[in-house]
């Protein structure tokens, strides 16, 4: 029933298709040379499809790699829109409670097998067409692939061509997305790809060592200090790396990862005087964490 409901589709693309090409000759024919030298006619664009089958959503969820062979055998199928329906809670102001409401939710099946990291049902979909940077409900497959520290997957994607520097709906790059230490490898793979090592995030305007100094990834400030982070950037907030190491260290058992950071950002000649625009100086972000260590690490490289 999948296949015979993927060809259906298939046959109704080429339909339309046929049916604007037509559209397009007689047109042709219809206006004079010189007036259709002044007619600007809209290009034709892909139409989008859409697959809501549980039997294809279960394939690609489980990596079903014979089974995704037999459904995605060219371009137009590939490229298929996931449609998913998930209830979600929302706060019903009439009613005065929250109540279950029913959203779509959009994906392709190149971003969910990146997502798990099926590596083998990745490659298939690139090899039959599947559009490599189609931003589809809001990430591309580089993000997935990068957020869940599927290295092998990151890999392939960037072989076949990812924008290594493509941005969410959100305005956040794959390098944003690296907020675990195992996610390292990722990052590795995406500033060897061309990744913009001071790429801004939209909204924010965080960098990819914010991001690092945020989480406590002392190898992700390496590793992007070696490739020319800029460790001056401010963000929305007027905040360096140094400034949300300090403010992030928040939890003990945490400590001396973020010791760490906030070491390799002071060697490496952060201004401990800088202030947010919260008048916060790094100083004030450790002492409110209560976090001694640093306090003193500050103080030694001249904090006031």
């Amino acid at each position: 029933s999948t296949l015979r409901s993927l060809r259906l589709q298939r046959e109704k693309l080429e339909w339309e298709e046929r049916q604007r090409a037509a559209s397009r000759q007689w047109a042709s024919h219809r206006y004079h040379p010189t007036a259709r030298s002044l007619l600007s006619l809209p290009k034709p664009t892909r139409h989008l499809e859409y697959c809501r089958d549980p039997a294809l959503h279960n394939a690609l969820y489980t990596g079903d790699l014979p089974r995704i062979q037999s459904i995605f055998k060219d371009k137009i199928t590939s490229n298929l829109i996931v449609e998913t329906q998930v209830e979600e809670l929302e706060w019903s102001a009439d009613q005065g409670l929250w109540v279950l409401i029913a959203q779509k939710k959009h994906t392709s099946p190149l971003r969910i097998t990146a997502a798990r990291g099926y590596q083998d049902c990745v490659k298939h979909l690139l090899l039959k067409g599947a559009d490599v940077n189609a931003v589809t409900g809001g990430k591309a497959a580089l993000h997935d692939s990068c957020a869940n520290h599927h290295e092998e997957c990151t890999r392939l994607v960037l072989r076949y061509g990812a924008n290594a520097n493509i941005l969410s709906e959100e305005g956040l790059a794959p390098l944003h997305l690296c907020t675990t230490q195992e996610t390292l490898p990722c990052a590795q793979l995406l500033l060897e790809y061309g990744a913009l090592v001071n790429q801004k995030s939209r909204d924010g305007h965080a960098s990819p060592l914010h991001v690092a100094s945020r989480h406590g990834l002392e190898d992700h400030v390496k590793l992007y200090l070696s490739y020319g982070a800029n460790i001056a950037h401010r963000n929305q907030e007027g905040e360096t790396a140094l400034n949300t190491a300090c403010a992030s260290a928040d939890k003990p058992e945490e400590a001396g990862r973020y010791y760490q950071v906030v070491k390799q950002l002071l060697d490496s000649g952060a201004n401990v005087q800088i202030a947010g625009r919260k008048n916060h100086t790094p100083l004030h972000n450790a002492c409110s964490n209560c976090h001694i260590g640093i306090v003193e690490l500050l103080l030694q490289h001249g904090a006031e």
